[in-house]
């Protein structure tokens, strides 16, 4: 099977592919502006669908108790995915405007073969465990624990890593034995239905496991927050939305998982190598335009080193180009949409307002006469109390801030609403440990080391978010705990 476009104009529900009842909707390149293809446009009706296929596909199958067959599916569709990868490839980089050198990574390559990770756990994972003998209240009793699906899943899943997200969920909640329907964001609509085509067509996932619904209509994700037939619903997003999804989960006391904002910051210390350090935050910033939650848009460099520090940044944020993000070089592509573009250059008239400096970029390039573009951008003369300091932009937007000491750097760093990532840069072990337990974040990079993995917890703390997406942490969101007890 060749996947294009045009296949994937339909939702996954109870197992089949079927045309949204809605019709469909336009789908556009970022880069381009241009008009790709559509998608289908599901309905509240749509969504009822797929939540009762899937509450009988977990209520009426083996699904939940079947470990090896679950295992199986999930390394069929990790199989199916790859076979299909280089299809996969040129749609993520047209509707996501993801650069394509990231795609061999945590855009499309590294989530498929994380697939392997879940089929894996599922194997090894203690399903049960003895908890031995006791008397409560003289009564001579045996105990066992036992870990269960919750049940009926709502995934509702953002546009800027599609396929990493979509899988963090899709895998835990599926070898855990849950049942799931993903609603994900109107601007990436094919990544998701792509997959569901691949589910459908080419794996043993029996139907209302897995059930996709693409919609503009985010009333749907509403749907799913509410209805009382979806035990959890896992929720990636601006905190603003995580809010609303908590609350409306609220009423039927549902499970939640929230992975929210993030305005985390980067700390260079003193006896660090600064030139190298900036370079790094610079680049780091620039990576898929700035569109990544986790990424570090606060620069926090010691005050005696500012202009040191000020100039290594600039030199490196100067020399990353806004591009075609097919292009094998590209790091920094489109933002996703006019509107997205809209809100970061709202940012910068804000920061200019707020009395800010653009050290570099502060526009759109010139060089791009279509497409969602914006220049990378170093803004200094603000303090961390600046809004643009405080507010999560999501576009390549990097501000640069002095602190006096150790100390101040820490309290700068939590001196925000989110609390989901960050790193720091020094030579002292003793310094880099006291900055690492007083950072309250999820995540830490400490000089450049890597936090992203598989097996590797993600979440964070404060308004970034409940819970934590990925390894064994991750799995066990996905899980009810049952205890047993009988007479012994």
């Amino acid at each position: 099977m060749t996947i294009r476009p045009a296949d994937s104009s339909a939702l996954l529900v109870d197992g089949k592919l079927v045309p949204g009842s809605g019709g469909t909707f336009e789908v556009f390149n970022p880069a381009t502006e241009e008009l790709i293809g559509r998608a289908a446009e599901g309905t509240a009706a749509d969504m009822d669908a797929a939540i009762a296929a899937a509450r009988r596909a977990f209520d009426g199958t083996e699904w939940a108790r079947d470990h090896e067959f679950r295992a199986r599916c999930l390394r069929q569709l990790c199989d199916a995915l790859q076979s299909h990868i280089e299809e996969l490839r040129e749609i993520t980089v047209a509707e996501v405007g993801a650069p394509v050198m990231l795609t061999s990574g945590p855009q499309l390559e590294g989530p498929i073969e994380d697939l392997r990770y879940w089929a894996d756990l599922i194997e090894s994972y203690a399903w049960e465990q003895d908890l031995g003998h006791a008397s409560p209240m003289g009564i001579p009793t045996h105990r066992r624990l036992l870990k269960e699906a919750v049940g009926v899943v709502g995934a509702i899943t953002p546009w800027n890593f599609p396929h990493q997200i979509n899988f963090a969920k899709l895998g835990p909640a599926l070898a855990a034995g849950n049942t799931i329907v993903l609603k994900p964001a109107p601007d990436t609509p094919w990544c998701a239905a792509l997959v569901a085509k691949v589910i459908a067509e080419e794996t043993e996932i029996p139907a209302g496991v897995v059930n996709v619904v693409t919609s503009t209509d985010h009333s749907l994700g509403a749907q799913l927050c509410s209805d009382p037939r979806v035990d959890l619903v896992s929720f990636t997003g601006s905190t603003a939305t995580g809010r609303a999804v908590m609350g409306s989960a609220a009423q039927t006391l549902k499970k939640v998982f929230l992975e929210l904002g993030g305005k985390s910051a980067f700390i260079v210390l003193d006896d660090a190598d600064i030139k190298g350090a900036c370079s790094v935050a610079a680049f780091s910033v620039c990576v898929h335009a700035g569109q990544g939650c986790a990424l570090s848009t606060r620069l926090l460099v010691p005050r005696s080193r500012y202009d040191d520090a000020l100039a290594a940044a600039s030199t490196a944020m100067a020399g990353i180009r806004a591009g075609d993000p097919s292009a094998r070089g590209t790091v920094c592509g489109p933002v996703i949409s006019a509107r997205q573009r809209e809100r970061v250059e709202s940012y910068l008239a804000l920061a200019a307002e707020e009395g800010g400096t653009f050290v570099t970029g502060g526009g759109r390039p010139a060089s791009h006469k279509r497409g969602f573009f914006v220049e990378p951008t170093l803004i200094a003369g603000l303090d961390n109390s600046s809004r643009v300091a405080q507010e999560e932009i999501f576009g390549p937007v990097l501000v640069i801030i002095p602190y006096d000491n150790d100390d101040d750097a820490i309290r700068i760093a939590n001196d925000s609403p989110y609390g989901l990532s960050g790193s720091v840069w020094g030579t002292d072990p003793d310094r880099i440990a006291h900055v690492v337990a007083g950072v309250r974040t999820g995540t830490l990079s400490v000089n450049g080391g890597v936090w992203y993995s598989a097996d590797a917890p993600f979440g964070g703390y404060k308004q970034s978010g409940i819970g934590r997406e990925m390894g064994l942490a991750g799995f066990e969101e996905y899980l009810e705990t049952k205890l047993v007890a009988s007479p012994s």
